[in-house]
């Protein structure tokens, strides 16, 4: 007894000179407080515990709010110097082919995707088809439809990849399962183009997903291009 006793005078001291200790424990508040109910029986409504319960939850889902909230941040963050790296690398060739060689390779590390295509229109898509990795020439109207999908078509857009992956990523385009489409526009008298991002994660490139860092590389892109088209 007397040991208990010691041990009870112990905690008694330790909780006076530290009570901080204890309320800022959320485990031993709540048994307190569970104590103390069985204490004054069930006929007896704590209304400080009940408030404190509703107190408790309302913290729980603002602290999970927060930390969604931050984690969304880290992710702009990421997604924001990704699309500024790629911007920077494309801007940096000297000649059209060092160009294709950057979108082919550098852009696609960067951005982490498995696949991209620039997609030009052309008059003589027919008589004069200029097959590469990258480029892929074809007849007017193409990007509209295949943007669109008798849908209206927007700038970006983001979306599982259906059948019609082949068309530009190649016959053996199963592999793909998600895409993001950039128009591009070249200025007047010149037809349309397109930037297609492919990648093998379903989830890489989905309809929810925000679009302003991708437009944004879409206007600095045709920027680029002007000068090899000019």
């Amino acid at each position: 007894m007397n040991e208990q006793a010691a041990i009870a005078d112990d905690l008694r001291l330790r909780i006076l000179q530290e009570p901080d200790v204890i309320l800022e424990d959320a485990d031993v508040m709540r048994a307190l407080i569970t104590a103390n109910d069985r204490t004054m029986g069930g006929n007896v409504v704590d209304l400080r515990g009940v408030a404190m319960d509703r107190l408790e939850a309302r913290l729980q889902r603002l602290e999970d709010t927060h930390r969604s909230v931050v984690a969304a941040a880290y992710e702009n963050l990421a997604g924001m110097n990704q699309v500024h790296r790629a911007v920077n690398a494309f801007l940096e060739p000297l000649t059209f082919d060092d160009f294709l060689a950057c979108l082919g390779n550098d852009v696609i590390e960067i951005l982490r995707i498995d696949k991209l295509r620039l997609v030009l229109e052309s008059q003589d898509a027919a008589d004069n088809p200029m097959q590469h990795d990258v480029l892929h020439v074809v007849n007017p109207g193409f990007v509209r439809d295949y943007m669109g999908m008798g849908r209206p078509m927007r700038r970006v857009i983001l979306r599982r990849v259906d059948g019609n992956a082949g068309l530009i990523y190649g016959r053996n385009a199963a592999w793909a399962r998600s895409e993001a489409c950039i128009s591009l526009d070249f200025g007047p008298n010149r037809l349309p183009g397109m930037l297609a991002l492919a990648s093998a994660t379903p989830t890489h490139f989905t309809p929810h997903q925000g679009t302003d860092l991708l437009d944004f590389m879409g206007g600095v892109f045709e920027r680029a291009m002007r000068r090899w088209l000019g």
